[in-house]
């Protein structure tokens, strides 16, 4: 698996949700890419279901923990998303991140 960061975005407009898929490595740092796909997906349309499917990636545990805290408070953050709009978002991840980023570091 690579570090560098790929990602899919699947939008169906008529059952108002949008899947994007990340693989590679997310950091904090390319958490920011991330964050502006999102604002971009949830800009389509009010009321669009995010989903942000990481499973196939590699997580950092902090990346996780921003990614949940935008999640529960449904707002992406303020330097991404100044006006606050209201962001469903679901999160797909692995079940324990730092068990991946071990076994990564491992194969490497």
């Amino acid at each position: 698996m690579t570090d560098k960061l790929n990602v899919l975005v699947r939008v169906d407009i008529d059952c108002a949700r949008a899947k994007i898929a990340a693989q590679g490595r997310v950091t904090t740092q390319s958490l920011q890419a991330l964050y502006v796909v999102l604002k971009r997906a949830n800009s389509l349309m009010e009321g669009l279901a995010l989903e942000i499917d990481v499973t196939r990636a590699r997580v950092e545990p902090d990346a996780l923990k921003q990614l949940r805290a935008c999640s529960q408070s449904r707002h992406l953050p303020a330097h991404i998303d100044p006006f606050q709009a209201d962001c469903k978002l679901s999160i797909l991840a692995p079940e324990d991140s730092l068990t991946t980023m071990r076994k990564a570091r491992l194969a490497a």
